[in-house]
């Protein structure tokens, strides 16, 4: 019994790491992709994104994404 609930655990920690890491690739490849060249806002987006994974990648997400949407489209 403690087998399944550690095997249960883990995987369950397994498939939110590897949710976590797509989450984050997808917010890289959408900043450096769609944000736009004024200044560096879009290499310190990326630096942001890429050295703080997760939390950079939730920050852009809810901060700055749906702003640059409304004001760029895409």
């Amino acid at each position: 019994m403690e087998g399944l609930v550690a095997l249960t655990f883990s995987t369950f920690f397994i498939g939110l790491g590897a949710l976590s890491s797509v989450f984050w690739i997808w917010m890289l490849i959408d900043c450096a992709k769609y944000e736009p060249r004024k200044g560096n806002d879009r290499i310190v987006w990326v630096l942001i994104i890429a050295l703080t994974h997760l939390v950079g990648a939730l920050i852009y997400y809810f901060a700055r994404r749906p702003e640059r949407i409304k004001e760029h489209g895409a």
